[in-house]
């Protein structure tokens, strides 16, 4: 079925899956995760209220009880699947994606993440096998669960000082905005703060450049030390300086080993992804911390922080997970930790743009994508074209290929979710950045 990814189930609804589909995957859910007792929560979109409704219909057909806790986030569902004990839990949500879009996010005890190797696949299989279903005789019931003030509790305890601060909030016309402002109150100027599931603002996904436009003008314009923005469930954060400058989500790693490492003492593992800069691992090196590189997604970077019981991690795509939230990410509590730092670094006179820079040491090309059919044949022939010239020193082949040498790197994959190949590229220097990624362009024109 084409909704079904590596990481959850997500496309354009009564496209690529309907309601049928959605009341199948709530029956087959409890007993594929021999679940009991299911949380939902669910995103703003307008086709949520109608995945809710076969959603629920299907688990409590399977003898299940619902647990709805209304319009949430997805970090809460996270947080309360593992807080309050439930055997499952499902998020709709198409998270980034545009309108026409939803999907489901699905987790299991402890809010571990079910992909597609780990429950999705066998749902999948169930349901194309196309055999009648017949309800059980007791079914399951649907009950309220409030989780929104335990959960602003939760997340204060990481909201520090910030009053040095002049905040530019944008939330996407996404789910950061039934919470944000309970948190910052007026220490912020708010964007697109009222949930619209139509995302008038501009569509949900940060990592767009036209997406972004809005708060940078709004930093500009109010003269704000820093620009924040949320994606559309709020389980990603990204950041802009006070030059409006965006900054890469992998670099915001390097700073929260501040607060780990040296504000709270601790120390331990800190997880990255196989795209994240070299200058990271390099910057959290001094301060005590031991890095671990892994696959893109939750499905899989959830599930290694707490194989390693690492602090804390992050990924390019502006997702951080933390061992204080069940190994889960949450957009909003990495805001918080961050925004306490960068007002303790005003306080000594050091500017957002100015921290960067001493976290970022390398040119790097951010993600460039190529329509590629032949992805494997395309990636091994990038490959072994370096690693005939030189020995690496360092591989990784677990998601795609990272190969890096003294002076440069290159990280190429397939997409999980999307129909590209990806590549990134970092370098000492930027011609030498520019002298690298032609060259691999023209290998991939081969394969075009």
């Amino acid at each position: 079925m084409k909704a079904f990814h590596a990481y959850d189930i997500r496309g354009v609804y009564n496209k690529d899956f309907n309601k049928e589909d959605v009341y199948k995957i709530g029956y087959y859910l409890p007993v594929v995760l021999n679940a009991q007792k299911v949380l939902v929560g669910r995103d703003i979109r307008e086709s949520s209220p109608e995945i809710f409704n076969f959603l629920t219909k299907g688990i409590t057909d399977a003898g299940a009880d619902v647990y709805t806790a209304g319009l949430t986030t997805t970090p809460m569902v996270y947080w309360a699947t593992a807080k309050h004990g439930f055997d499952a839990s499902v998020m709709i949500t198409a998270s980034h994606n545009d309108s026409e879009y939803n999907g489901l996010k699905v987790s299991k005890t402890n809010a571990l993440p079910v992909g597609y190797d780990t429950g999705l696949k066998t749902i999948e299989e169930k349901i194309i096998t196309a055999k009648p279903i017949i309800p059980v005789k007791e079914k399951g019931i649907i009950k309220e669960i409030q989780i929104l003030d335990e959960y602003l509790a939760f997340q204060m305890q990481f909201l520090k000082d910030i009053s040095s601060l002049k905040i530019a909030l944008d939330c996407s016309n996404g789910m950061a905005g039934i919470l944000i402002k309970q948190l910052l109150g007026n220490q912020a100027s708010y964007l697109n703060d009222q949930p619209d599931g139509t995302f008038p603002g501009h569509a949900p996904n940060p990592l767009v450049a036209k997406n972004i436009v809005q708060l940078q003008s709004a930093v500009a314009q109010h003269h704000c030390d820093v620009g924040v923005i949320f994606d559309g469930d709020a389980d990603r954060v990204m950041f802009v300086d006070e030059q409006g400058e965006f900054i890469s989500p992998d670099l915001m790693i390097g700073l929260l080993g501040h607060y780990f490492l040296e504000q709270k003492k601790q120390t331990g593992a800190v997880l990255q992804d196989i795209r994240s800069s070299k200058a990271v691992g390099e910057y959290l090196q001094k301060m005590g911390g031991t890095m671990h590189t892994w696959r893109v997604g939750r499905a899989y970077a959830a599930l290694k922080l707490r194989e390693i019981n690492g602090l804390f991690g992050g990924e390019l795509a502006g997702h951080y997970y933390f061992r204080d939230f069940y190994y889960s990410d949450s957009g909003i509590m990495a805001a918080l930790i961050i925004l306490g730092l960068l007002n303790e670094f005003k306080n000594m006179g050091v500017s957002v743009s100015q921290v960067i820079a001493r976290i970022k040491k390398y040119a790097n090309s951010g993600e460039i994508n190529f329509r590629i059919e032949r992805k494997q044949a395309a990636m091994d022939a990038v490959k072994n074209h370096f690693t005939d010239l030189e020995t690496p020193t360092a591989s990784f082949d677990f998601d795609g290929y990272r190969i890096e040498y003294p002076q440069w790197w290159f990280n190429i994959r397939p997409s999980n979710t999307e129909p590209y190949l990806r590549l990134l590229v970092e370098a000492s220097s930027t011609q030498l950045l520019d002298e690298k990624v032609l060259e691999i362009k023209k290998i991939l024109e081969k394969f075009s």
